[in-house]
């Protein structure tokens, strides 16, 4: 595929949320089918009961397909599936919630065939689309038992990058929860993702303390003595330029994050609640998958579903987030594969070039 035609799949999330109205917000404007190639899973009842409730909307004429192998370059397509009998706005269905994860099944079944390049994926409800086929916290401990490895859940803007060593834990679980080891390698995951997908030449992380005050020296707390400052030393002395841990309002409140490229935060909400005051219209990237995943960094907004409020800037985001972690990781493995070969193909021209130079005396 070109680079300039990636096929992107974005799955419609929970119809009952603001999922179909940040997807045809966003892909309203002509110009996102020159970037990629859409493919939408999800429901055409879905779509245009969506289109019916947003007052200023550019029409978008889907093409249905049958799988994104069938796709054309150039415009929205549609591979119908995640079908509701009654499309309820606001509401928490268990219908709803089968119908974003057939809308889910149906994209990850045309990845896992190489179909798509990368994902994107509108919000699920977490509680209605438990079943026997789907018993995941959310997509990223979802899309890391369909696709292997350890995934690491990264908010992503252009100022601020924050990746999570827990996510979707309850907060009495945090502490135990975090390791020595888990936290190493975070660290090595964290400074791979910001090389091989963002292209910093060699990041410096930021470490954030898991207690207020990051412990005050054991007063209020030990893990940042015995768990967290270890594993920073460890990293470090491994290659990453890693440093704290830094109590997490100090850091944020005083602009201290901009110094560094990446931060890697405790728990969901220490790394959330800064990252989208700061980035309202973040993107939440899945890295340490073999494959792109990409959503909006907000929920189903039930309250606001179905009243053409919603914002589709954060969706826009995440397509073109998907389109250019793709493009820089593809570049990363090209450049990094087989070093030798090519330097020695280099030292072969240039010695040509030498060769043919005329020489003075």
């Amino acid at each position: 595929m070109s680079q300039t035609t990636y096929r992107i799949g974005i799955t419609q999330g929970d119809p009952n949320g603001i999922g179909w109205e940040v997807i045809l917000k966003a892909l309203s404007d002509a110009r996102m089918t020159e970037l990629c190639t859409p493919v939408v899973y999800g429901s055409p009842a879905a779509a245009e009961y969506y289109r019916q409730t947003i007052a200023e909307l550019e029409p978008i004429a889907f093409h249905t397909v049958v799988s994104a192998h069938e796709a054309r370059a150039g415009k929205v397509n549609l591979v119908a599936c995640g079908q509701t009998g009654r499309i309820e706005p606001g509401q928490a269905t268990a219908e709803a919630g089968r119908a974003a994860v057939e809308a889910l099944q149906a994209a990850m079944h045309d990845l896992k065939e190489g179909r798509l390049d990368a994902l994107v994926t509108a919000p699920i409800d977490k509680e209605t689309v438990q079943s026997d086929a789907f018993r995941f916290t959310g997509h990223t401990e979802w899309l890391g038992a369909e696709l292997g490895g350890e995934p690491m859940m990264i908010l992503a803007s252009d100022r601020l990058r924050v990746g999570l060593v827990t996510k979707h834990i309850p907060v009495s679980e945090i502490a135990r929860s975090i390791t020595r080891e888990k936290i190493v390698a975070d660290l090595h995951a964290l400074r791979r993702t910001l090389r091989e997908d963002f292209g910093v030449v060699e990041p410096r992380i930021a470490v954030l303390a898991l207690n207020p005050h990051a412990g005050d020296g054991g007063l209020l707390g030990h893990e940042e003595e015995e768990v967290i400052r270890p594993a920073i030393v460890e990293a470090y002395r491994a290659g990453v330029l890693a440093f704290g841990p830094f109590a997490a309002d100090g850091l944020f409140a005083g602009g201290g994050y901009a110094k560094y490229d990446g931060i890697l935060a405790m728990y969901h909400d220490q790394g959330l609640a800064p990252f989208k005051t700061l980035s309202p219209d973040g993107v939440n990237f899945t890295a340490g998958l073999r494959a792109v995943r990409t959503s909006p960094d907000h929920g189903v907004a039930f309250d606001i579903a179905g009243k053409d409020r919603a914002d589709a800037q954060s969706m826009r985001n995440a397509i073109y987030a998907a389109i250019d972690l793709t493009r820089r990781r593809r570049a990363w493995a090209e450049w990094s594969a087989s070093p030798l070969p090519k330097a020695e193909r280099e030292k072969s021209r240039r010695d040509a070039t030498l060769r043919e130079t005329p020489q003075h005396e």
